[in-house]
């Protein structure tokens, strides 16, 4: 019996996280409704509206913003100059990672999907229009100029959230949009960073979202 009356206090206490839901409404102020998704944190539709007739992408330039105070924390633990991380240099790295979702996102679109991507001016109607962003960008162990004989071991590489949009290229019409978190492998011990494991892991996370992309945009065809 006492053991029993632990598990159920057990349970009383774990039951309200397990049942807590998000902080995602339900409907948008822009008129979308959010829709089951075991892939994606949060998705949300047009009524009515749907992938079908889309045969070409194109995409904006991708947004992307680092994790609020990400300089100040980073560097706070930093007594080295060389060591901080510079406004310059995290511009480089959204640059950087702006021109890589585009790479990825092109490569797998074409050579995986067979999807052509075409210039965000054409304004078809078989072309979908997105337009992506990334935010809460935190990286672990940014490689930096001046840092080449130091070695940093992290046992993840850090997160970033996707948030984009999906329009109809002829209307303008918003139709969807996407959330989601995703945060790079945990090995469970600590290993080298730098810049080239960095960008695999972020390839990694971009693969998966553009995957799902072309997998929702086959899985709406008749």
């Amino acid at each position: 019996m006492r053991r029993a009356l632990m598990i159920l206090s057990v349970l009383c206490l774990l039951l309200p996280m397990a049942q807590a839901k998000d902080d995602f409404p339900d409907r948008t102020d822009d008129g979308l409704t959010r829709i089951p998704s075991e892939q994606v944190q949060a998705a949300y539709w047009l009524e009515g509206a749907t992938l079908a007739p889309y045969t070409r992408v194109a995409i904006l330039d991708c947004f992307v913003a680092f994790k609020k105070d990400w300089q100040r924390d980073y560097n706070s633990g930093r007594r080295e100059l060389s060591q901080r991380i510079s406004g310059k240099e995290m511009e480089k790295i959204q640059q950087e990672l702006a021109k890589e979702f585009m790479t990825v996102f092109t490569r797998e679109l074409e050579e995986r999907g067979g999807y052509e991507v075409v210039s965000p001016e054409v304004r078809d109607q078989d072309v979908l229009l997105l337009r992506p962003a990334i935010i809460n960008l935190d990286i672990t162990a940014p490689d930096l100029q001046g840092t080449q004989f130091q070695r940093n071991y992290v046992a993840s590489a850090g997160s970033m959230t996707l948030y984009m949009e999906l329009y109809d290229s002829e209307t303008r019409d918003l139709i969807g949009r996407v959330v989601d978190s995703r945060s790079a492998r945990d090995t469970g011990t600590f290993q080298y960073a730098n810049k080239v494991t960095n960008r695999a892991e972020a390839d990694r996370i971009l693969r998966r979202w553009a995957d799902l992309l072309v997998k929702a945009l086959n899985e709406a065809k008749p």
